[in-house]
Order: C-alpha cells, then structure tokens, then sequence
C-alpha cells in the first residue's frame, strides 16, 4: 500500500509539473494563407521538433483555405500572427491605415511562376507576351500590372484562370500562372510533360513572400514574444529544409488529407532549387532576411505600375527589428 501510494504521489506531481510547465508557455496562434502544405513546412517542423516549445511558446497552427479569410483574424485581435503571400498585402494594409506589420519574411523569392509548352515557340520569358496567359482574378490586378509594364504583356491576350489545369494543358499557345512548389507537379502528372517554367522572382520580381505579420501593438508590448516566434520560425525552416522533415511532413498529411508524399518531396525540390527559402541575403543574414533595399526595389516598381501611389509611406508595412540577426545560420549544411 505504501509503495502504491508513493507510486500514485509520484505520478500525480509529474503530471503536476507537466501542466505547470504547459501552463508557463505563451499560448500563440499563427494563421496560415492555405491548407497545410510544405510550403509552410519550417512553422510545422517547428511544432513537433519542439523548436517552439523550447522557446517558451504554445504554438496553435490555424491553417487556411478556400473559403478562410485569416487575416481578418489578425486585423481583429483573434490570432496573433499571419502569413501573408508577398508584400502587395502589407502595402495595401497601409494604405488602408491597419494595425498591422510585416517582422520577417521566410521565403526569399516569391514562387509565383509562369508556364508554358515545350518547343512551342514560347521557351524564353520574352516569349510569352505573346501568348494566351491564363491568370487569376487577384494577380490581374497586381502582379500583371507590372508584367505589362516591364515586359509588355496586353490585357487583351489574358484570359481567366480558375485553378484548373486542363485549359493550359489543351492549349499548346499558351501560359498559365502557379506557384513553382505545386501547380507544376499537376501539370506533370495530369498533362504528362513537364512545362517551361519562369519564376518571376529571377525576372525582376523581387518582393519577398511567405511573411510573417502581426499587430503593431503586439510589437510594441510584447517585442520579446515577436522574437521568440520569429527565431523559433526561422530555425524551423532550417530544420525543414535541411534535416529530418518526416515528422512534420506526417503533421501536415494529418491537417490536409489531400497533401501526397510525392506532392510534399517535389514543393521541397522546388524550394531548393530555385532558392525560395535560402538564397540571397539569408545566405549571410539568415533565413526570414529582409533589407531597405529590397524593399525599397519592390515598392517603386509596383508604383510604377500604378499598383499604388508613389507617395505611399511603405515603410510604415514592415520592420527589421527582428531580423537580419544570423539566427540558425549554424544549421546550413556546410557543403
């Protein structure tokens, strides 16, 4: 009896102290753009190696969707970070006078790409203004108006893009907008041949993607929390890209049943290759760098495109408080 009681006092204080433990991590939720997927793989390796955990941080991933609108959720108070998709978002946020700030970006290059046929007479950038393009409602109105502007693409050629696929793979002539981690590998394997692809990021596009957002009084109150999630973030993205990523892969084949392993091995392939996550100023500032500069670069050419104003005070979209710092850099592979 004693020795049952001992046992019993033991496993009660253990769990005791688990929940104590529990209870002392701040309680963070960080709202995603999509459905779970490995483009946001380095916030989910983050969760289960326990990267956040060591970091003092409860970490709940809100993933999006179709029909989700969670950035409206961070403007309201009700989550506490939000990955946005590039810097038009942050930049429109300003000029809508909301509370909210961009404090790092985990992909260096925007994926946004353009496909076309093989051997079709569309195999260079240059060539595609002059084919049929197929784009979506939310690009029109941005991105394709600095295409128009830099490489002279014509409204007259675009004609709309539903994600679906198949119109692209019918038409021989023509290009069709994605992102180079997933549209893609459906290409591949519905059409059965692997399309030119044109990152616009190597072509001049040059804003970052995959940012981290928050409130700015979140900023102001609790700087350290900010910081804790993004260093917490960026050694995440270390760990997903360059060590053992299965169990995060398995968290987020949970949250997206849809989500293959082929579908996973080819986004991380991608990232790689075209230096999504890791390339640029992350190569000496660490991943999630930003600079003036680069932001500076973005900003002008999509005022020249008439996206905004010229005097839009884009700085007031973003911060390097918590960047730049070389945080994770040790976890690069050296070769």
């Amino acid at each position: 009896m004693k020795r049952f009681a001992l046992t019993t006092f033991v496993l009660t204080a253990a769990a005791a102290l688990a929940s104590t433990q529990a209870s002392a991590l701040d309680k963070v939720t960080f709202a995603t753009n999509w459905l779970a997927e490995a483009e946001h793989g380095g916030h989910y390796q983050a969760l289960v190696d326990g990267t956040y955990a060591k970091y003092g941080l409860d970490v709940k991933i809100l993933p999006g969707g179709p029909q989700a609108n969670n950035r409206l959720l961070l403007v309201a108070g009700k989550v506490d970070f939000y990955m946005a998709a590039n810097m038009i978002p942050p930049f429109t946020a300003v000029e809508e006078n909301l509370p909210i700030v961009v404090v790092a970006s985990m992909f260096q290059k925007d994926p946004i790409v353009f496909m076309s046929h093989p051997g079709q007479g569309f195999d260079k950038f240059s060539d595609l203004n002059r084919a049929s393009v197929f784009i979506g409602k939310e690009t029109l109105v941005n991105i394709f108006q600095w295409m128009k502007q830099e490489y002279g693409f014509k409204d007259e050629n675009v004609k709309p893009y539903n994600f679906n696929p198949a119109p692209f793979i019918a038409d021989k002539k023509s290009a069709q907008q994605g992102y180079v981690t997933s549209e893609p590998f459906a290409i591949e394997q519905v059409g059965k041949f692997k399309p030119n692809l044109f990152l616009l990021a190597d072509y001049g596009f040059d804003s970052y993607s995959t940012l981290i957002e928050t409130r700015k009084d979140l900023v102001a109150k609790n700087p350290d929390l900010v910081q804790r999630f993004v260093d917490a973030s960026i050694i995440g993205w270390y760990n997903y890209m360059y060590g053992d990523n299965s169990k995060a892969n398995e968290l987020i084949k949970r949250e997206n049943p849809e989500m293959t392993d082929e579908q996973i091995a080819f986004s991380i392939a991608k990232m790689k290759e075209f230096g999504i996550v890791d390339s640029g100023d992350s190569l000496t500032l660490g991943i999630g760098a930003m600079t003036e500069a680069r932001m500076k670069s973005f900003f002008d050419k999509m005022a020249k495109a008439k996206v905004f104003k010229a005097d839009l005070d884009y700085r007031k979209s973003y911060t390097l408080q918590f960047v730049n710092k070389k945080v994770g850099l040790d976890l690069r592979p050296k070769n």
